[in-house]
């Protein structure tokens, strides 16, 4: 059973950085990507940024350039540093695990809000 466990959110001023840490276990041998998710209040939950098994990335619009994320598979926790922080960037914060044939799991998400 896969087991996905965020943290390190928290309140954050404008321009500040923080970074996400999802503690992973239980992955399928099919697994094939994480990601990053958000959620903002009234809004549909988007892909932030995603890695791949062989470590290729794909990152947002909005964060290219802002935002990093890596894996660590010796820790089984995948990464999400955030820099230059935005008010826009205000939202729950979601772990994701796909696998090849499509079948996803989710954190219970870590809040994330900047704010001065």
């Amino acid at each position: 059973q896969v087991q996905l466990v965020e943290s390190g959110g928290g309140l954050v001023q404008p321009g500040g950085s923080l970074t996400l840490s999802c503690a992973f276990s239980g992955l399928s041998v099919t697994s094939y990507a994480m990601a990053w998710y958000r959620q903002a209040p009234g809004k549909e939950r988007e892909l932030v940024a995603r890695i791949r098994t062989d470590s290729s990335t794909y990152y947002a619009d909005s964060v290219k350039g802002r935002f990093t994320i890596s894996r660590d598979k010796a820790k089984s926790t995948v990464y999400l540093q955030m820099n230059s922080l935005k008010p826009e960037d205000t939202a729950v914060y979601y772990c994701n695990d796909r696998t090849a044939g499509g079948r996803d799991s989710w954190g219970r998400g870590t809040q994330v809000t900047v704010s001065s």
